[in-house]
């Protein structure tokens, strides 16, 4: 389980990237410690990834990636 920074700078992002696509629903955190720190998974950090990528790509923010991706997902 990885803490805000240490995942931010795996995905070579900011921690307030990482708030900005909680509250955009790009990315979810269910896990908090007894303190109230958020912890990430490796899941959470491929996703990060992800959506970073996209972004590189052209997707703007606001826009989820995971439609491009999955015509399907409403």
């Amino acid at each position: 389980m990885y803490r805000i920074g240490e995942l931010a700078k795996m995905a070579e992002v900011t921690p307030d990237t990482i708030r900005y696509y909680e509250k955009q629903q790009m990315m979810e955190h269910e896990v908090r410690t007894e303190g109230g720190f958020r912890l990430y998974t490796e899941s959470d950090l491929q996703r990060l990834k992800f959506i970073r990528h996209a972004r590189q790509l052209g997707f703007q923010s606001g826009v989820d990636p995971r439609v491009a991706v999955d015509p399907h997902r409403s």
